[in-house]
């Protein structure tokens, strides 16, 4: 979930239908027409033999937000595209095999009610994989993607984004991760006692003594560490720390769009020797800089009109639609996230690089990848730009796959030689949790 999020589409309301999607050659202008239909064929094609996993889906805060997590009220069987950007006929169509669903609460949550909104994020997603079981299959493993893929099930995974969810206990962080959460984003939009945040006043300048020993408790389980969200000293520390493969789940390159929740190029080019993953986002702010000022501006508008940027109610969305109008927002297509695709390739290289669209997470979304059926014009874009079906399928599926059963067998290792941890944050740093 964004910066930007509106919970419920939470970081995003669909705001209504975009334009076709296709090349963008200036940032802010009007995108050039869509996709070549062979192209988009073709990679359907691709996407059949190896489907995408999706790093990062915020449609669990969506479903509290809109519906108190009632799969009565919300059907998610049935066309849904009025009020979500995902349904089960539109991860179909977008060739999605597995999807990382996120389990977050928003950083204002803090405490006992981080956690207890957490366990309920978490019971919706065990939910839905029990309401549509022909459909989804659970998965906490590698080898549980492969086997969904097998059989024609799109793969759930979960992943809690923010550290506030652990309420600085490593023993929450145990029980978040048996009950199936396989990464943890270590912080959200504000710092934590632990932690610093992109978007918030570094005070820790990166982690704390018992920030590496949340990332070392994390490798310990099996748990993925995922650095969207961090500064870039916290993205240099839980490097420095971590002995199993760190992920960005939904983040893209900070020289092609320099906004602080993408990833700098030192830090991409530090992935190869960690085995870790990128997986580029589709936030329009964080990939079009013409998107950033008028994204500000946007969610200035809503405070000044009694509104959280981050609401989704139908008075809020009018107001949103109502600012849109009146100044036309920069529109990123499946180009532009192909230009970070191509410069996270060229620095980190294509072992290390996948997708994480934050649907349902974001209020607005690129023309032609507006809800979970666009990607396969995104490959269609790579494809023009002469993408193999080889690196395709590894970007799609083999990456996330290889990184998720990397942490696992590091785990192992671990598991023989250290006793889970007890320390605490007063024990470590000196001072208690906030």
């Amino acid at each position: 979930m964004t910066s930007e999020q509106i919970p419920g589409q939470a970081d995003g309301q669909n705001d209504g239908p975009a334009p076709a999607g296709g090349r963008a050659p200036t940032p802010g202008t009007a995108p050039a027409g869509p996709p070549a239909p062979e192209l988009v064929e073709q990679a359907r094609a691709l996407l059949r033999e190896t489907p995408v996993v999706d790093g990062h889906n915020d449609l669990p805060w969506a479903m509290r937000a809109q519906a108190g997590y009632d799969l009565d009220a919300i059907d998610l069987a049935a066309d849904q595209r009025v009020r979500l950007h995902t349904d089960l006929a539109r991860l179909a169509a977008g060739g999605v095999g597995a999807q990382f669903w996120s389990v977050y609460v928003r950083s204002d949550l803090a405490g006992d009610h981080a956690v207890s909104a957490t366990l309920e994020q978490i019971d919706f997603v065990r939910a839905l994989t029990d309401r549509y079981p022909d459909r989804l299959r659970l998965a906490l493993t590698a080898d549980d993607m492969e086997t969904a893929r097998a059989e024609g099930r799109i793969a759930s995974l979960m992943g809690a984004e923010g550290g506030h969810s652990i309420d600085c206990s490593l023993a929450t962080l145990r029980a978040l991760h048996q009950l199936g959460v396989r990464y943890l984003t270590l912080t959200h939009n504000d710092n934590l006692p632990w932690a610093d945040s992109a978007t918030d006043k570094p005070v820790a300048g990166g982690l704390t003594r018992f920030g590496e020993e949340v990332v070392r408790e994390m490798n310990r389980l099996g748990m993925l560490v995922d650095l969207s969200h961090v500064s870039a000293d916290t993205m240099r520390d839980a490097l420095r720390v971590s002995e199993a493969p760190v992920i960005f789940s939904h983040s893209s390159a900070r020289a092609v769009c320099d906004h602080p929740r993408n990833v700098p190029d030192d830090v991409l080019a530090q992935l190869p020797g960690n085995g870790g993953l990128a997986m580029a986002t589709f936030v329009p702010k964080f990939i079009l800089p013409a998107a950033i000022e008028w994204t500000l501006a946007a969610d200035e508008n809503m405070r000044a009109h009694g509104f959280h940027p981050l609401e989704t109610t139908p008075a809020a969305m009018d107001r949103q639609r109502a600012f849109e109008a009146a100044s036309p927002r920069p529109v990123a297509t499946p180009a532009t996230v192909a230009d970070h695709l191509d410069h996270m390739r060229e620095v980190a290289g294509i072992d290390h690089i996948g997708i994480g669209g934050d649907f349902d997470g974001t209020a607005f979304v690129p023309a032609g990848l507006d809800d979970v059926a666009g990607y396969p014009n995104l490959i269609a874009e790579l494809l023009h730009r002469s993408w193999s079906a080889a690196d395709l399928a590894k970007l799609t599926w083999h990456n996330a796959v290889r990184v998720l059963r990397d942490a696992e067998d590091v785990a192992r290792g671990l598991r023989r030689t250290r006793r889970p941890s007890i320390a605490t944050i007063e024990q470590l740093d000196g001072r208690a949790a906030a």
